[in-house]
């Protein structure tokens, strides 16, 4: 049986928009496999990792009747990616195995029955669906995900919390010592929900989603590429090109975000993105490797930034600020600070601070729903 018949880029694609989540070594080796089921002539290709499960459905040609097994995804891929982009392949089935032909490359590969794959049980019933185009949920995402908890043992924090309230949409970000907010408006109105996506599920998505540039490269007329959400009390479910992404949530208490951002700072600067960041660059050269910590003072007109390490190595910054507050010198984690200035495009940005133990905030004058907050640290 001919299982498909098609380019190679765009078997390929397929492939690959459903294959990010599957991890090369696990306790179960059919999770290392894709699922391919082929029905009325469509080809549905599904993965799994037990948390979350891919979805995606394409016209691949071969033939019509009924077929499904379990191939290695990573090896699939792998030998395709070697194969000539326009080259015609064909996925043939027999005797439990699969061959993969093009031109006049032959490989056999072994299979694992498609009964036993563990699809993902959907949750009964899931809230109102809401959508946003693709870009917009990218951006909300590119502008918190950095400030994530990795293996932190609040597990609550190994993740970002999606808040649908009436027609806004926040996503928030802590690891303890940071963190980033980011809002859209959503179209309709619709009740609160709440939810903590997994940090995978989040860079999955971050992978696969459609950016402001992909939709410039949009043929004219062409319509905006939307995201479908629906969340239950354990799941997520994300429809959108095609594809279905289906997800476990974090359970747990997000910590109260609003209590964190500080509200009343009465000093406040703004500056150039791009030079603050290159001279926190040049500092963290000389920072310790365990406290990545800089020294930052802010003074009229100037701004100075120094680090130093155990080989009593020291860097010097200085920066001419149109800044007429108090003179405070505080310490930073330069890491927080840099991640923040590369994570977000615009040119300027600013800075209000109270004292040298109170939190910094930097907001982005041209992005009114951003908000970063960053913990001092002792120097």
């Amino acid at each position: 049986m001919i299982v498909l018949k098609a380019a190679q880029e765009q078997v390929l694609g397929a492939l690959q928009a459903v294959s990010g989540i599957v991890e090369r070594r696990h306790t179960l080796p059919i999770l290392a496999n894709v699922l391919i089921r082929k029905s009325a002539g469509r080809t549905e290709l599904t993965t799994s990792d037990l948390e979350i499960q891919v979805r995606t459905g394409a016209d691949l040609g071969g033939d019509d009747s009924a077929f499904a097994t379990t191939v290695g995804a990573r090896k699939l891929i792998d030998i395709l990616r070697t194969l000539p982009s326009d080259q015609i392949v064909t996925l043939s089935a027999a005797q439990n195995k699969l061959t993969l032909q093009g031109g006049k490359s032959r490989f056999t590969l072994q299979t694992l029955p498609a009964d036993d794959f563990p699809l993902v049980q959907e949750a009964a019933e899931f809230g109102p669906a809401f959508s946003v185009p693709q870009k917009t949920l990218k951006s909300l995402i590119d502008q918190v995900h950095f400030a994530m908890a990795v293996h932190d043992i609040r597990y609550y924090l190994n993740g970002i919390l999606f808040v649908a309230e009436g027609k806004t949409l926040t996503l928030v970000a802590t690891d303890g010592h940071r963190l980033a907010l980011a809002q859209a408006t959503l179209e309709t109105e619709i009740p609160k929900q709440e939810v903590i996506l997994p940090r995978k599920t989040v860079l999955e998505l971050q992978r696969l989603l459609k950016s402001e540039k992909d939709d410039k490269n949009a043929p004219e007329g062409a319509e905006e590429a939307r995201i479908e959400m629906r969340f239950a009390d354990n799941q997520a479910k994300f429809s959108f090109g095609g594809m279905e992404f289906v997800t476990k949530l974090v359970e747990g208490k997000f910590p109260d975000y609003n209590r964190v951002i500080p509200r009343n700072h009465k000093n406040h600067v703004t500056l150039g993105r791009a030079p603050l960041l290159a001279s926190l660059q040049r500092a963290a050269i000389l920072t310790s490797e365990k406290f990545k910590g800089v020294r930052v003072n802010f003074e009229p007109g100037n701004l100075r930034i120094a680090s130093s390490n155990a080989e009593q190595e020291e860097a010097k910054e200085e920066l001419e600020i149109d800044y007429g507050g108090d003179a405070i010198e505080i310490g930073f984690n330069v890491t927080y600070l840099m991640d923040v200035l590369s994570n977000i495009s615009e040119e300027m940005v600013t800075l209000s601070l109270q004292d040298a133990s109170s939190s910094a905030l930097v907001t982005v004058p041209e992005r009114p729903g951003f908000k970063y907050v960053v913990m001092p640290m002792r120097i």
